[in-house]
Parts: structure tokens; sequence; C-alpha cells
């Protein structure tokens, strides 16, 4: 076996143990210093763009910035430990742009408040401006997110070159280790390099990628290959057999990651209650009930009317050019099944032929010959949705929700997939979980269906909301690949 493994094909490394989990490499230390010295930066920046701005107002009368330094002394101790406490400073793997500037804005917030509480608190005769703590507070939120933007895309381009990299063995190589395999494989900027892969069939290679023996060879290739973290992708093994597994990496001292059973494991919440004594977990079922289906609607109703508003000469300058474009109806219907699985007619701009399905319905592919001329640009930036705001505005649909099927493919689909009917308990929407991770058109319906049941037992207004910015930003720098 050790020879096997120092003369595989794929990577070589020298025989040294792995480095232990939370000990930090050098360019990984060198990333969160530069991130710290970025937020404080911004945090002084900021402060005296403020001061600079109330300067040049002539009706504020405001003393020199040396009067003030107790504000941004205090914010920045502040804005460290809040940031430190709320894990901002591990960022190893790419996170979403609009998920961290939802966290810049909420703590940087919080530690202004906490700075005025604690200058009035401690230095009672301290006296400030208070258009200055709001003009220090805007430019700093503005400061933070563009640092960390930029910080952000240095650290995943110096990843992506192999600097500050982990090497990352992978446990698996069924359908859901090939899945990681290229993720990783496809997203260099998250700084892995797979060294190779633990198998139990006898296969020689996943995708390219090595296997380096069985799981009784796990601690071997571990120390051998100078491991740093593990990912398991056996969603479909035992409790026992994991806990095997995870046994086995923790005496080498290695980082572990677990791909969960996602159609058993879907709740966010669990609370522990009890039955005459006897404990009991109860875990959420669906997040949209009550008062959040209200809200939900109500948001719908607004964008909906707003968007078939401000959109109408848009919408109707694309019929003109469909009509002039090719000969057929200006829209597409077609039935999809829609909540508790009743069909609706669902409204897109014509983006085909008239006679594109009369040989039965299919897959839309990449250089679809059925398309007309106009109809590529229309699908490339999502144009052709846009008539889906009426069904929206009459209840049909929702602006979030799982993408509809059509009914001969839910009857196919909840025949092979677990729980693929689950998907029908709410609303079907104009985009979603799912197309905004890149899984819309010819992509795995088992993977869509499972990010679609995340998404219905997770919901919140702030989800929905950053769901449609995803879609918007998506749509506009041309990242929805699938779009065909």
């Amino acid at each position: 076996m050790q020879q096997g493994l120092t003369t595989s094909p794929y990577h070589e490394y020298p025989a040294r143990r792995a480095q232990r989990p939370g000990l930090l490499k050098r360019p990984q230390l060198l990333f969160m210093i530069a991130l710290v010295a970025v937020d404080l930066t911004s945090i002084w920046i900021a402060f005296s763009l403020g001061h600079w701005l109330l300067r040049r107002d002539p009706n504020v009368i405001i003393g020199p910035i040396a009067e003030f330094l107790p504000l941004p002394v205090i914010q920045s101790f502040l804005l460290f430990f809040l940031f430190l406490s709320q894990r901002m400073y591990q960022r190893r793997r790419p996170i979403a742009h609009l998920d961290e500037t939802y966290r810049v804005v909420t703590l940087t917030s919080l530690s202004t408040l906490l700075t005025i509480a604690l200058v009035s608190l401690l230095l009672r005769d301290f006296t400030y401006h208070r258009m200055l703590i709001v003009y220090s507070w805007i430019f700093a939120i503005g400061l933070l997110t563009l640092g960390r933007i930029i910080h952000a895309q240095i650290q995943w381009q110096a990843q992506s070159r192999g600097i500050g990299e982990d090497r990352v063995l992978l446990i698996g190589a069924g359908e859901v280790g090939q899945m990681i395999i290229q993720k990783i494989m496809s997203n260099p900027q998250l700084g892995y390099r797979m060294v190779g892969v633990i198998d139990s069939r006898g296969s020689r290679s996943a995708l390219g990628v090595p296997v380096l023996g069985s799981f009784a060879d796990i601690p071997a290739v571990i120390d051998a290959y100078a491991v740093d973290e593990v990912i398991i992708g056996l969603p479909e093994s035992s409790h026992q057999e994991i806990v095997g597994i995870i046994s086995l990496c923790e005496r080498e001292k290695v980082g572990i990651r677990v791909f969960p059973d996602v159609f058993q494991i879907m709740a966010s919440e669990v609370t522990i209650g009890e039955l005459g004594g006897l404990p009991l977990l109860t875990m959420r079922d669906v997040a949209l009930q009550g008062w959040r289906l209200t809200l939900k609607r109500s948001m719908d109703i607004l964008f909906s009317a707003v968007g078939l508003i401000l959109l109408s000469p848009f919408l109707l300058l694309i019929a003109l050019l469909i009509k002039l474009d090719s000969p057929g109806s200006v829209f597409y219907v077609q039935e999809r099944m829609g909540l508790d699985a009743k069909p609706f007619r669902m409204l897109k701009f014509r983006s085909m032929r008239q006679d594109a399905e009369q040989s039965g319905p299919g897959w839309t592919t990449e250089d679809d010959p059925r398309r007309t001329k106009l109809g590529s640009l229309i699908r490339r930036f999502n144009i052709d949705e846009l008539p889906q705001l009426i069904n929206v505005l009459m209840g049909d649909m929702s602006l979030v929700g799982p993408r509809p099927e059509r009914p001969v493919y839910v009857e196919q689909f909840r025949q092979q997939i677990p729980r693929y009917m689950d998907r029908h308990r709410e609303k079907a929407g104009m985009t979603g979980w799912a197309q905004v991770n890149g899984m819309r058109g010819d992509t795995s319906i088992v993977e869509r269906t499972k990010y679609d049941l995340w998404y219905i037992e997770n919901w919140s207004l702030a989800l929905d909301i950053k769901i449609i910015i995803r879609t918007i930003v998506q749509t506009i720098v041309g990242r929805d690949n699938n779009a065909y």
C-alpha cells in the first residue's frame, strides 16, 4: 500500500503528517491579517470622510478631527471583536458577496450603536456631531463592503493558483463523490486540491482522480499525502459506517466535512420536546405557514404589479420584435404543475418556431435548432420569462419558488425521485434557489429537487430577496450558463 501511495501519478507529496486543523498556514494567516487591516482602515477612512464632508458644510461648525478620535478608536475595537465573534475572518472558502454585505451592514450598524453608548457612558464630557456619526456609518458600510469584495477577489485568485491550498481526500467515488470532484475541479478558487479518493468498490479512478485505497487505508493515506481535509461523500451510508469513518479520520487530526443526505435532513430548526418524559426531536416541516404566506403573497403582488407597469413599454417592444422575427403568436402558453400539483397555464414570450413541438415535448438544448434568431437572445437574458409576472399577479405563481414542470415530466419524476412531490407544497416560482445555484436547463433533477426542498423548509423573506437579486446579477453578468 505504501508503495502505491508514493508513486501516484496524480499528486506526489512528501511523507509527512498533515497539519492539525485550526492551525492556519502562512498564506491563510496573511489573508486573515490583510482582511483585518482592510476592515480597520475602512473605519478610519469612513470617519475621515465624514468629518471632511461636515467641514465643507458652511452651516456646520465642527472642530478638528483630533477632537473626535475616541469615536473611530472605540468603533475599531468593537467592530473587530464583533466580526471575530461572527467568524467574519474565517473566509477560506468563497462566499456570496450579497450574504457578506448583509452581515457587514448588520454588524457595522451594531458597532456604531455600541460606540455611541460607550462614548456616552465612559466619556460624559465628550461631545460629537450627530451627522458625523451618520456619515461615518454610511461610508463605513460602503468601504467595508468594497474592501472585502476586492480582498475576496484577490484571495480567490491566489487560491486558484495554489497559494494557501488545502489537500483534500474524498471518501466515496459514487454519484455524490463525482459531483463533489466536479465542483472542486471547476472551482479552483475554493483552494482545494484533490489528492485522491477512498472507495471500497475496487475502482481505479474517479473522473481522473486516483482511488488510493479502501476505508481501512484511510489513516495511512492521510499520513502519506499530508491531507488537510477529508470530505465524506456517502449520504446513503448508515450512521454506524459514517461514525466509523470519522473515527479513522480523527486519529490523524484532519478537518472533516460530511455531505449530508439532504432528503432525510432538510429542516434547519430542530427542537427537543418530550412525550410523557420520553424525549422527542421536533423538526420543522414547512416554513411557509400562517402570516408568512400573507407576507410572501403581498410581496408577489407588489413586485409583479410594479414590474408590469415599469416594464410595459419594453414588453410591448419585445412582442413587436417577436412578431416581426418569425410567424406565429407572441406568447407561448404551456401547461405546468403548480401548488398542490394543480395545473395552470404558464406564459412565456415565444422563443422557438411555432411548430417546435410537433414531434412531442422535449428539453431545450444548447444551440437548439428550434430557436428563432430573437429567441436565442431573449432566452439568454431570461426575457422570455417576463410575462410570468402576469402569472404571479394572478396567483398561479410566485416570484420565488420551485420551477414548475410539465405534467408529463412530473408524472415521470414522482416515480423516480423520493419526495419529488413535496416541491408542490408551495407555489411555483419565476426563479428559485436551485436556479441561482446553477440547477436549470439540462441539469440533474435529483439535485434540483434537493435545492427546492431546502428552500421550502428554510424560507424567509430575506432569502427570497437574496434569490431575486442573485437572479438579476447572474443574468446581467452572464453567469447563467444553462439559460438556453
